[in-house]
């Protein structure tokens, strides 16, 4: 039996997991960050505060048994040069701490890749890591498309290189500043969600794309709008997340003429929404269950297993 511990500080959650690889399972333990009602948001400075008052009770809550063969944490937000959030620090001193007491490796890879690995093994698809795949991270901090393949002479044993994402706002972003108009508690996912269902109303919604590229600040004038205009709350949710998910089935169309007719993982918060999953499932697209969807340290500590296995 070989155990991983995998840690995730994202701006939002504080994360911690232990996945067992001769059994296939993942145990975690996570807490959404505090943000005040009526805010978009925190500060970092509020964000690290959080982390490492709640880390602590999330890896207690989860229990390190006996036999951890090594530690995964994400310390960056994406894999590209000069990704830097502060948050990602508390996640890499406690994994390095604990390293160190219990003499075995921690394995540092980005928050990102954390999602996709997740994803993966949600959907029971590791083996997409062998062969060129691509992958779609759609959060609050981002509305990426990226082209994920094996790379052995990199540190995270794949190589992501970036399609497409949006101009302006992210996917995430606009489902929050939407849901803040309405009153709804931050971050907004789950509550407009369950708001939209409500309405049996029918929305077209066209995209605007710059080549493979998307823009989103438009949803959130044209959300605004109707609020003003008297218009159910409901429906401007169903409208939103409408929105959303015929945008993210742009991009899926393009970057797959563009790159081929690819599997395409789905990862990320915004993806937790059975509402746009249902605009985006067919052929080889891929889901994780919404709660590896969401902010979390499973990718982390399956990240773990793979590294030690290439170590």
């Amino acid at each position: 039996m070989a155990l991983f511990l995998g840690i995730d500080t994202s701006n939002y959650t504080t994360s911690a997991a232990v996945y067992d690889t001769s059994q296939q399972t993942i145990r975690q333990e996570k807490k959404l960050l505090s943000v005040k009602p009526g805010e978009k948001g925190l500060r970092q400075s509020d964000a690290v505060f959080h982390h490492t008052v709640q880390l602590p009770d999330r890896i207690e809550a989860l229990g390190i048994p006996e036999g951890i063969a090594g530690i995964g944490v994400s310390t960056r937000p994406r894999s590209v040069d000069g990704s830097y959030m502060p948050c990602f620090l508390v996640g890499e001193g406690t994994a390095r701490m604990l390293g160190a007491a219990l003499h075995v490796p921690v394995y540092r890879t980005s928050h990102q890749i954390g999602h996709i690995l997740a994803a993966l093994f949600s959907a029971g698809k590791l083996d997409l890591l062998d062969a060129p795949f691509i992958a779609f991270h759609v959060s609050g901090g981002t509305t990426d498309c990226v082209l994920c393949e094996p790379d052995a002479e990199n540190g995270d044993f794949l190589r992501v290189k970036p399609i497409s994402g949006s101009l302006d706002l992210k996917a995430g972003q606009a489902v929050d500043r939407v849901g803040v108009m309405m009153g709804l508690p931050f971050p907004c996912g789950a509550a407009l969600e369950q708001l939209a269902l409500q309405s049996e109303k029918k929305f077209r919604y066209r995209p605007t794309m710059r080549g493979l590229d998307c823009c989103l600040s438009g949803l959130e004038n044209q959300c605004r709008k109707m609020l003003d205009a008297g218009e159910p709350q409901e429906d401007v949710a169903r409208f939103c997340l409408t929105a959303v998910a015929e945008v993210l089935h742009e991009m899926t169309d393009r970057a797959v003429e563009a790159y081929g007719d690819l599997p395409v993982l789905y990862a990320g918060g915004v993806m937790s929404d059975l509402f746009i999953r249902e605009r985006l499932e067919g052929g080889q697209h891929y889901f994780a269950a919404p709660e590896f969807s969401c902010d979390n340290a499973a990718g982390t500590a399956v990240f773990a297993a793979l590294s030690s296995r290439n170590a």
